[in-house]
C-alpha cells in the first residue's frame, strides 16, 4: 500500500511538474491581471490616511528595517542632497565653473541629482517669500562638463521671468524632489522618500492596523499612478480645467500634480503633456519616443502591457531601484513572462530566430530593439533615454517620420549602413507586419 502511495505521488508530482513546465510564464501574473479595473476616477486612498500627516522615512524606519536598507542605498533617497552636511555629495569641477556663473559652491545648499546630471539649490526670496533657485549652470556627469541651465525654457517659459535668480523650485522641482511638498507645500524630507509612494504615514506609525497605500494590491493600471506622478511629462491641470494659458499661471504655474498624495485620482490632479501622433514635440518624436527623461509614463500608457495590467513594479523593484537604464538585468528580466512558444511570444522557436542576431549578441538583448535609446538628459548629453514603447520601431517608420538615424535600435550598431538597407534585410528576413504599411508622410 505504502509502494503505492509513493509510485501515485510521484506520478502526481511529475504530471504536474510538467504541466506547470508548459504553461506560460505570465501565470503567476494571473491574480494581477485579472482585477477588476475600477476607473481612473475612483479615490482608492484609505480612509485612515486622509488626516494623516508626513512623518518621514525615519519614522518608517523603525519597522521596516529591510525596506529602508534598500532604498536608502537606491537613487530616490539621493535625489536632494544636503551639501552641509555632507559636502561629498557634490560631483561637480567646482574649480572649472564658468566666470559667469551666477552662483558658488558656498552658496549651494543642496544638490539635485547626480547620476546623469546634478544641478544645485540656492536660498532666494521670490514672489515675496523665503524660496530656493537653481544655478544658471548644471554638472553634466556624462560629459564632464559645465553647462548652461535655463530651467525656464520648458513649457512654462511664458510663466516665469527669464531668470534663474527669479525661477522658483517650489512650483517646478519640489514637489517630485521633496517628500511631502506635492500635497502639502511643506519640504518634509529631502528625498524620494516611503510616503511619495505610500502616502502619509503618521496613523500608520501610531497604529500600524491602519494601512497606508500599497499600489501593488489595487487595479494595476492605477498601481501605475504612485510613478506616473513624477514619470510623466504634464501640464499643470488647470490649462484643462480652466482653459488657462502659460501666459495666464505667471509665477504659479506648476510643473507636478499639486495636491496629490497617492491612491487618489492622479487624474484629477495631472495634465499629460500633449501628443498628437506624427507630430514632433519638443518632449517627442513623431512616433511617440521619448526625446527628453522622465518621459517613461507618457510612452508605456500606450503600449499593449500597461493596458493588460503588466505595472511598472513588475519590472523595477520599487525599494531598491533595480533594472535601470545603466545596471539593466538583461534578458531574463523579460523572459520571466514571455518565452518562446508561450501565448505572449516571442512566437519563434529560438533567440536566434526571432532575432537574426547571435544569441549572445548585442542584437539579442530585448532591450537594445525594443527599448532602443532615443533621447537625452540634456541637449549636450549622449543619447541613453531608453524608450518605454517597446514596440520595435523599423527603419523605415524611422525615416518617415524624420527621426535621428541614431534613435533606430538597426541603425545604433550598423551606422555603416543606410535606413532603407537595414529595412530591406528585415523584409529580406520576413519581418514585414501590415501596421508598418502605410504611406509615406507627404512632402512638406
Amino acid at each position: 500500500m505504502k509502494k503505492t502511495l509513493f509510485w501515485l505521488t510521484l506520478t502526481l508530482l511529475l504530471v504536474a511538474a510538467f504541466i506547470w513546465g508548459n504553461m506560460p510564464k505570465i501565470v503567476p501574473y494571473y491574480k494581477q491581471l485579472t482585477k477588476p479595473r475600477v476607473g481612473l476616477n475612483v479615490d482608492l486612498q484609505p480612509a485612515e490616511q486622509k488626516e494623516a500627516a508626513f512623518v518621514g522615512s525615519q519614522k518608517c524606519k523603525e519597522c521596516h528595517k529591510e525596506k529602508y536598507r534598500d532604498w536608502k542605498a537606491s537613487m530616490h533617497s539621493k535625489m536632494i542632497q544636503d551639501i552641509r552636511k555632507d559636502p561629498g555629495v557634490v560631483v561637480a569641477d567646482f574649480s572649472k565653473l564658468p566666470d559667469d556663473a551666477d552662483f558658488t559652491l558656498k552658496e549651494a545648499v543642496y544638490t539635485i541629482g547626480s547620476k546623469f546630471k546634478q544641478r544645485y539649490m540656492i536660498p532666494a526670496k521670490i514672489n515675496g517669500k523665503e524660496d530656493y533657485r537653481l544655478g544658471n549652470y548644471q554638472w553634466n556627469t556624462q560629459t564632464g562638463k559645465w553647462q548652461h541651465f535655463k530651467p525656464y525654457k520648458y513649457w512654462y517659459h511664458d510663466s516665469y521671468p527669464h531668470d534663474n535668480k527669479q525661477f522658483p523650485t517650489s512650483t517646478t522641482c519640489d514637489g517630485c524632489h521633496f517628500t511631502g511638498y506635492m500635497a502639502t507645500g511643506k519640504r518634509v524630507e529631502p528625498a524620494i522618500a516611503c510616503e511619495n509612494c505610500h502616502g502619509p504615514g503618521s496613523a500608520h506609525a501610531k497604529d500600524p492596523d491602519n494601512p497606508v497605500f500599497k499600489a501593488s494590491l489595487v487595479d494595476p493600471i492605477r498601481t501605475n499612478e504612485v510613478c506616473l506622478q513624477c514619470h510623466m511629462r504634464n501640464r499643470d491641470k488647470r490649462i484643462q480645467t480652466e482653459g488657462a494659458t502659460a501666459k495666464d499661471l505667471w509665477m504659479t504655474a506648476t510643473d507636478y500634480p499639486k495636491g496629490y498624495e497617492p491612491g487618489k485620482p492622479l487624474v484629477n490632479y495631472k495634465l499629460p503633456a500633449p501628443f498628437t501622433p506624427g507630430k514632433a514635440t519638443k518632449e517627442f518624436w513623431p512616433n511617440g519616443a521619448a526625446k527628453k527623461n522622465r518621459t517613461q509614463g507618457n510612452e508605456y500608457v500606450h503600449d499593449a502591457m500597461y493596458k493588460h495590467g503588466i505595472t511598472c513594479i513588475n519590472c523595477h523593484d520599487p525599494h531598491k531601484l533595480t533594472n535601470t537604464a545603466k545596471k539593466p538585468e538583461g534578458n531574463q528580466a523579460c523572459l520571466k513572462c514571455h518565452s518562446f512558444g508561450s501565448v505572449i511570444g516571442p512566437h519563434q522557436e529560438s533567440l536566434e530566430a526571432h532575432t537574426h542576431h547571435k544569441a549572445d549578441s548585442k542584437g539579442s538583448q530585448c532591450i537594445e530593439c525594443h527599448m532602443p535609446k532615443t533621447g537625452k538628459h540634456t541637449g549636450k548629453s549622449p543619447l541613453t533615454v531608453r524608450s518605454h514603447r517597446f514596440a520595435f520601431t523599423y527603419p523605415a517608420e524611422t525615416k518617415r517620420f524624420g527621426m535621428p538615424p541614431e534613435t533606430n535600435a538597426c541603425y545604433a550598431c550598423h551606422k555603416d549602413k543606410t535606413l532603407d538597407s537595414l529595412q530591406k534585410s528585415l523584409e529580406d528576413w520576413g519581418m514585414l507586419e501590415w501596421d508598418k504599411m502605410e504611406a509615406p508622410l507627404p512632402k512638406k
